[in-house]
């Protein structure tokens, strides 16, 4: 699943980093700390290794 917005694609980044041990994970927050939780490492690669191209900043909350 590619990430929808370079928001979400640096928070599974800092996730997978912690996951894989090269960060602390008290030091994450909010939505990373929450994927580092519930996601495997496999799926914070995918979303973390999407190419950014054209890509939103943040994706509004949709209703």
């Amino acid at each position: 699943m590619p990430a929808k917005s370079k928001a979400q694609q640096k928070a599974a980044g800092a996730a997978l980093a912690a996951k894989r041990g090269d960060a602390k994970v008290s030091d994450l927050k909010g939505a990373s700390r929450s994927m580092e939780k519930s996601m495997t490492e496999k799926e914070l690669e995918e979303l973390a290794s999407t190419k950014r191209g054209d890509k939103p900043e943040h994706v509004g909350k949709q209703k």
